[in-house]
């Protein structure tokens, strides 16, 4: 009963894990990353202005930045905690105040990349990731 409850054969895979939210979280910011890079970044610096923000162009073009190069850290798992926590951000300023006033159905996907980011960042990148390749070769501290 117990192998049935708990499935203790997939354990062996435990590391698809964060592997598979890397791959959705951080496939999903280069997505809406290159959009906002290879589209118009101005359209989006210019909404960025209209939400009351200070410096629009700077904070635009951290937050392009963020969504598609912290993307693709997050994809290839590398440096992953520190992208997961400037996707975390990002996504946290789009749901709590890009979409504060359109309502949960507009707020639950940014909500859903930010609570995913955040769990990268606890938990890190995993087995299958250029973070635990290239910890290989490092020394220990």
């Amino acid at each position: 009963m117990k192998n049935l409850l708990w499935l203790p054969w997939l354990d062996r895979l435990s590391a698809g894990g964060p592997f598979l939210l890397r791959l959705a979280v951080g496939g999903a910011m280069v997505i809406h990353g290159s959009q906002k890079l290879f589209g118009d970044p101005g359209r989006f610096i210019g909404f960025v202005g209209k939400l009351g923000f200070p410096l629009p162009t700077v904070f635009g073009w951290a937050a392009i930045a963020a969504e598609f190069l912290g993307g693709l850290a997050l994809v290839l798992g590398l440096a992953t905690r520190w992208a997961a926590v400037f996707v975390a951000f990002t996504m946290g300023v789009a749901a709590f105040i890009a979409h504060a006033n359109d309502g949960f159905n507009k707020q639950e996907y940014p909500l859903v990349l930010m609570l995913g980011a955040l769990s990268l960042l606890l938990s890190g990148a995993g087995a299958w990731s250029l973070d635990a390749w290239l910890s290989r070769f490092s020394k220990a501290d």
